[in-house]
């Protein structure tokens, strides 16, 4: 289980480097973020914002972890 002040503080400071992406389990597109550096850093900031309005989760489905 993830937790998600995890992922939003992940986002927030290394979502240019798809690290989030990568802990949420989104490989593929944890590395296409890290080889576009977060799509220029747009791709960076609507990921955060997604995250905080629970628009994406962990990739496998589970929920958050308390």
């Amino acid at each position: 289980m993830k937790n998600k002040t995890t992922a939003i503080i992940l986002a927030l400071l290394l979502g240019s480097l798809g690290v989030d992406r990568f802990y949420l389990g989104y490989t593929g597109l944890g590395v296409v973020k890290l080889l576009t550096v977060g799509g220029f850093g747009i791709w960076s900031l609507i990921d955060l914002i997604m995250l905080i309005m629970g628009k994406y989760g962990p990739a496998d489905g589970s929920e958050w972890a308390a």
